[in-house]
């Protein structure tokens, strides 16, 4: 068998996972538990508990094409920086450095929702996007909320006034040495994309 013909093969065996039951655990506004049964590829019946944004999540559907969230990676075009936030995070009991992020609203395009986001936690303004990702996954043993990375030039003043009264934010600005530095102090806490892109600005100083 061609190696992409195997490919495909394996793909299509793992689509057929049969949900038995999905039942919903909790009953907040922006998360919720649920508890689910399955049989999987291996016709073994299991059991599996998930968070999600959805109040009806849909585990086989495939992609979605909306993203629960945006993550902005945001370059500086005046002072030529990288920018960042180091925001206090309830679940770590202290400060994580990561890049400015939130919800899409109901209807809103992910492009707006970065914009909005970006100006609500740094003050910035968004002037053009370079690229952005489709809906990924960074914790998908505990949850199917999506995001997109919108990789973006900004521009203007950072400023944190409007930011909510949950949040307690820096706005950092970070030179390609600046990176560097902070990757290799200990015991801070980083978001998982936001290490990734610093390893890679880093080194070759671009998004």
């Amino acid at each position: 068998m061609y190696p992409y013909v195997k490919f495909l093969c394996l793909i299509k065996r793992s689509l057929t996972v049969d949900i038995l039951a999905l039942k919903k655990e909790t009953n907040f506004t922006h998360l919720n538990l649920f508890s689910m049964r399955y049989r999987d590829t291996r016709d073994s019946e299991k059991s599996w508990i998930f968070a999600s944004r959805s109040n009806n999540p849909q585990p086989c559907a495939g992609n979605t094409p909306v993203p629960d969230a945006v993550v902005v990676v945001p370059f500086h075009i005046e002072k030529q920086r990288l920018v960042i936030i180091r925001e206090f995070r309830v679940p770590l009991g202290g400060y994580q450095y990561g890049f400015p992020a939130g919800l899409v609203d109901k209807g809103e395009k992910s492009v707006v929702a970065a914009t909005r986001e970006l100006w609500e936690e740094t003050g910035l303004t968004l002037v053009n996007v370079l690229r952005q990702s489709p809906p990924v996954y960074s914790s998908s043993g505990m949850t199917d909320e999506s995001v997109s990375l919108v990789y973006a030039e900004c521009q203007g003043e950072p400023s944190t006034l409007a930011n909510e009264a949950s949040e307690d934010i820096e706005v950092i600005m970070l030179s390609k040495e600046d990176a560097a530095s902070l990757l290799n102090t200990p015991d801070l806490k980083f978001d998982v994309k936001t290490w990734i892109i610093l390893s890679t600005f880093a080194t070759a100083g671009r998004i």
